[in-house]
């Protein structure tokens, strides 16, 4: 019998850090299985002080960082800080890193090579483990070590391929059409084999950004940021699935929004820039509609790959979040309401 999909959210409030942790608390009795919290130095508070208090107000709920990455952290002090969270958890510490994407932008760094991600998350699995790592110069160990998870978040091909090679688990965010879906799945399994692992070890989640909105209107231009945001940074999961971009240049567009598609604040204009973006882009790259609509999308999914243990719905609102902090709450009762106690009744 397949397990029941755990859910995972990463858009708690962050005003405080005891808002953070009262926030994940209400998400514990809602039903969520897994608290991820964003690490970006300049645009949010330090996540571990943060998971740590929210360790303290919960009792079930999963807590770890999504994103960390190897350039504004060294690997060793992110296995310092996830087995101190873990100690302080009863072990529901997990972690997850990436390249890296607005925490390394802001710092006018560019993201990591995979090669970097590849040794960080060598370095971590081994220190996580009580084992040794050589240092070069010296082999050390974590004192304190805890077994905690290490999920590699990827979207292109070398990324997937060293997460099946390298981590306990892959978090994918590749939209939602199966010809991406699969080719991501497969890369991580062909990754799996080449390093002697058995594929089914590798645990996979999926991140999908979610417009939860009765307004079809809304859907459709929240629906097209969306889609840019991936034509930005990996346009490859456009053209795979026969999606044309016939507009201008995205570099052009991204002047007339802030930083980019995905973080902008007011999704609602950005998608009135890209009116040349159909309605079936829309559907291959978000969950969107009313709870019953979102949640027979998900079904449609997880029954497809069973292999997606975790489903991460990313809020994209009509409301900038920066502004009225509550618009997240409202996602995650909905969400709960319409999606997650449905499934589980």
């Amino acid at each position: 019998m397949t397990p029941p999909i755990q859910y995972g959210f990463n858009r708690f409030q962050m005003g405080s850090v005891s808002t953070f942790a009262e926030s994940v608390r209400y998400g514990e009795s809602l039903g969520f299985d897994m608290a991820w919290i964003p690490s970006s130095p300049l645009l949010s508070r330090d996540p571990y002080v943060m998971l740590a208090q929210a360790a303290q107000s919960t009792s079930t709920i999963h807590l770890g960082p999504m994103l960390e990455n190897p350039i504004t952290r060294h690997p060793a002090a992110m296995a310092s800080s996830i087995a101190t969270i873990a100690e302080l958890s009863g072990g529901r510490a997990e972690f997850a890193i990436g390249v890296g994407d607005t925490a390394v932008r802001t710092i006018g760094r560019s993201p990591a090579k995979v090669k970097t991600l590849e040794q960080a998350v060598d370095i971590m699995r081994t220190l996580l483990a009580g084992e040794k790592y050589n240092f070069g110069d010296r082999e050390s160990r974590l004192r304190h070590a805890s077994p905690v998870p290490v999920w590699v978040a990827a979207g292109g091909p070398r990324t997937l391929n060293m997460a099946g090679r390298m981590a306990d688990g892959a978090i994918i965010r590749v939209g939602t059409h199966p010809d991406n879906i699969d080719h991501a799945i497969q890369q991580v399994n062909e990754g799996a084999v080449a390093a002697g692992r058995n594929p089914s070890d590798i645990r996979f989640a999926a991140v999908f950004h979610t417009v939860l909105d009765d307004d079809e209107a809304i859907v459709g231009k929240i629906g097209r940021a969306i889609a840019a945001g991936y034509y930005e940074y990996a346009p490859y999961l456009l053209e795979r699935i026969g999606d044309e971009w016939n507009g201008p240049d995205v570099e052009e567009l991204k002047q007339q929004i802030w930083q980019d598609f995905h973080h902008t604040p007011d999704l609602i204009a950005a998608g009135e820039l890209l009116p040349f973006l159909t309605d079936k882009t829309v559907d291959d790259f978000c969950l969107h509609g009313t709870t019953d609509q979102v949640r027979e999308q998900i079904e449609t999914i997880v029954t497809r790959y069973p292999q997606i243990s975790m489903v991460v719905p990313h809020p994209m609102t009509a409301e900038p979040p920066r502004r009225d902090q509550a618009v997240h709450v409202d996602f995650m009762e909905r969400f709960a309401e319409g999606v997650i106690r449905p499934q589980r009744q």
